[in-house]
Parts: structure tokens; sequence; C-alpha cells
């Protein structure tokens, strides 16, 4: 049974001109409110079944006029996406006219949605846990397919059903703990106690730290691996960004410091999310504007979680090549020797005393030569050469990491706890811990104030 919410509405739809726009309209007085605005001849929508769909016209109840043909949506709850009564208006897609019917459904008894309130009320109502919720924007924002279905699998519960089942098995642990202390039928009973919390509590650990071994591959699929392409000017990298882009979106000129500015764009290589970033060429420079782009290549170098480090096979290893490997020596980097296709006058001996440990790839972005070996790289450094099991469970969430590790921290007190003979009352509290910090990833054990500002995160209109 949904909670007692008043109405709301809001445009579910992107900004702008499309074919359609959804006026959403979810709460009890939904269907009245459609009532209100909607006609369909003789025919009232609040008599039509649920889950249908009908033809008619929006009109102002005021003053009768025809603000839209339309068609509308009626879904009765408690099968709906927040669990109560929803309305879908399909109005043509102009700004105008969407917004037109928005204001309509406003001053006719419904209130504008804040950001998230419509999954908001799915989770309040019991549709959907935290976790579940999440996964929603995680979806919408999903950039390769494999983020999506990421998303998809934790929409459809799998890390919910795994995180119930450990807590399920602390709190059974924790009931027969209170059994044996309360009826305690053998003179051994803490040791037995003892014990039988702390094979749980290394059950347990062992099972979230498995979990936690899937969170650098989820937070990679979630949030894309910002990728800086870092080089001396003209050594190609605006020529490897749109290579790796498949079209021609940075400017490629034999003219040295034509990028003068951060370029991103996002790519899927080999399932793998890239948040490219084509810097300015770093190098010592009179040009105001140019050396403002070098300060935020040299920002993007600390930021970023892999660099590409480019070098140009056609010129002599200089000073400032010799820097950019200083300045990138505590990142995850692929060395990338450019423009194999003109001769070569790089001194790969030197380069290779400088960079000791690292593997070279050799490219030609007029001949694609070595663009397969570059991806395959990347996919092998962060996925070991695969994205994993299509259907295995992944940690991607900020929030869901942080509380996995509060989990092992507080299990952790508990085997130390036993470990050195505490009594078993204050292990329990450290257990119980454990228990909590799970239960905040579902939102079984939440407060008020995260979920509103996790929810205020969303699209309006979601």
């Amino acid at each position: 049974m949904s909670l007692d919410f008043d109405t709301i509405a809001a445009i579910s739809t992107p900004p702008g001109e499309g074919g359609i726009g959804i006026v959403r309209i979810s709460g009890e007085e939904a269907i009245a409110i459609a009532d209100r605005v909607y006609q369909m001849g003789s025919k009232k929508i609040s008599d039509q079944d649920s889950h249908t769909i009908h033809y008619g016209r929006v009109v102002d109840p005021k003053t009768d006029q025809v603000v839209d043909e339309v068609m509308v949506t009626l879904m009765k709850a408690p099968k709906t996406y927040t669990k109560e009564d929803v309305v879908e208006i399909n109005s043509h897609g102009g700004i105008l006219a969407v917004n037109k019917v928005l204001q309509l459904v406003l001053n006719n008894g419904a209130r504008l949605a804040e950001p998230g309130e419509f999954t908001k009320r799915a989770f309040l109502n019991g549709r959907v846990d935290l976790s579940q919720a999440e996964a929603v924007m995680d979806m919408i924002r999903a950039k390769t397919d494999k983020a999506m279905q990421v998303a998809v699998n934790q929409m459809d519960g799998d890390l919910s059903k795994l995180i119930r089942n450990l807590r399920q098995e602390i709190l059974d642990t924790l009931a027969q703990v209170e059994v044996n202390i309360d009826y305690p039928e053998y003179d051994d009973v803490e040791e037995m106690t003892s014990q039988m919390l702390l094979e749980k509590a290394q059950s347990v650990k062992s099972q979230v730290k498995a979990l936690l071994e899937t969170a650098q591959q989820g937070k990679v699929l979630r949030e894309g691996l910002a990728t800086a392409i870092i080089g001396r000017p003209n050594v190609g990298k605006s020529s490897l960004l749109n290579k790796l882009l498949r079209e021609e979106k940075a400017i490629v000129t034999d003219v040295a410091g034509t990028t003068r500015d951060i370029v991103e764009e996002y790519v899927s290589v080999k399932g793998v999310p890239l948040r490219l970033i084509d810097t300015a060429g770093i190098r010592d420079t009179e040009d105001q504007v140019e050396r403002i782009g070098v300060e935020r290549s040299r920002k993007a170098i600390q930021d970023a979680d892999l660099v590409l480090l480019v070098f140009n096979q056609h010129e002599a290893l200089t000073d400032e090549d010799l820097a950019l490997i200083e300045a990138t020596k505590d990142h995850k980097r692929i060395v990338i020797l450019n423009k194999s296709d003109l001769d070569q006058h790089l001194d790969l001996d030197r380069l290779s005393q400088a960079l000791p440990d690292a593997d070279f790839i050799t490219t030609s972005a007029m001949t694609d030569l070595g663009l397969t070996d570059l991806e395959d790289k990347i996919a092998d450094l962060f996925f070991s050469g695969q994205t994993g099991d299509r259907d295995a469970t992944y940690v991607s969430n900020t929030r869901h990491i942080s509380l996995l590790n509060k989990a092992v921290d507080a299990l952790d007190e508990v085997i130390e706890g036993i470990d050195l003979g505490m009594p078993v009352d204050l292990v329990q509290v450290d257990m119980t811990r454990a228990w909590d910090y799970l239960g905040e990833i579902t939102g079984d054990s939440v407060q008020d104030e995260l979920i509103t500002q996790l929810f205020s995160q969303f699209c309006l209109g979601k």
C-alpha cells in the first residue's frame, strides 16, 4: 500500500523539439486531474481499464480552448512505477506544447515534482530498494552496453539479493547468540558463541571482499576512465583522438600549438568507457592563450586514471619529452610511438632507459597501424583483457563501496575482539554495525536526510 502523498507532475522527456513530450502525473488525484483537462468524447479516462492508452484532446476547462491532441496512458495503482495511480499525457514534442500541458495539469491540482521524486516514491512505497533506485540513474547515464547491463542487473535486484542474504546471515547468527546467552545448555557457551561469531564474521567478510574486488571495474564502467592524451605539440594527439572516436572531432594541422584547450569525448573501447581528454601540447610558450591550455593539460594529468603518453618517432627525444615522463610516472600509462609511417629519428634505446617498465605501442594515425593493439592494451590494463561476465554483480556506486569498506572494518573489529577474548556482548555491537552498514546500501537502515540528498541528484521527471 502506498503512503499518503500529494499528487505530482513533471515533464519526463528531454527539453527541446521532438516527436512527443510526456507529462507524467502520479498520486491519488492523478486520474481526477486527467479527467478535468482531458476529453475523449463522452467517455472519461477514470472509467477506462488500467494500462490502456487513449486518443483525445487536452482542453483548458476554464476556456474550453484545445491545447493539444494527445495520447493518454492510464495506469492504476499498485502496478505502476510509483505504486500510485499514474497518468502519462503524450503530447506533441514542441517546447511550448508540452509546457502548456504541464501548466494546465498544475493549475488543476497537481504540484511540480522535485528532481527524482517519482523514483523516490517508488522507493518509499516499497517498489524498489535504494540500490535499485540508484541504478535507474546509472542506466540513464550509461555510455556503453556493458555499463547499461550492470545498471539493468542492479535494477533487477542482483546486488540487493546479495546484500540481503549477507544481512540475513548476520541476523541469524546474532539471534543464535542471544539464545545461547539467555538459555545456556553447556558450560562452555561463551567459547562456543565466540567461535560462532568468529566463523560468521570471517565468512561474511570474505564475501564482501569478493564484492569489493569488482569495485574498480564497476566504477570504470559507471563513470568512465578519465584518459588524458599527453605529449609535446604536434606529436599526433588530436589525430589519435579522432581515430579512437572514429570521427574528425579535433582539429588537426601541422602547426604546433593548434590544440589550445581541453577537448573531451566519450568512447567505448572493448567495452571500457573512456572519457578521452585531448590536451594542449605541453611546452614552454609565450602565447598567453596556449599557456593557459598547457596549464589545463598539467591539471588533466593529475586527474587522469590513465595517461596515453605520445611520442613522435619522426623527431628526436627532447627535454620536454623527458619532463612528461617524469610528470606521469605515478600514473597508469601506455606509451605510444606515433607517426611510424615517417622516417624514425627517435632514440628508442634512450627512451627505453627512461621508461624501463613500459610497453611501447607503435602507431600511425595515417595508416591506423597499432590502433587495435592500443585498444587491446587498454582493455587488458583494466579488465585483464575482458569486461567480465555479462551476469556478474559489480559494485560501481561510490556510496556502496564506502559502506562495504565500513562493513569490512566492523567485521575486522569482531575478529580482533574475539582474538583478544572480549565479552560476547561487546563483540555483538561490531557485528550489528556491519549489519547496519550493509542495510544502508539497500535503504533498510538509512536516514531521511540521505534519501533526500540522493534523489535530489536525479533528473526532473524521473
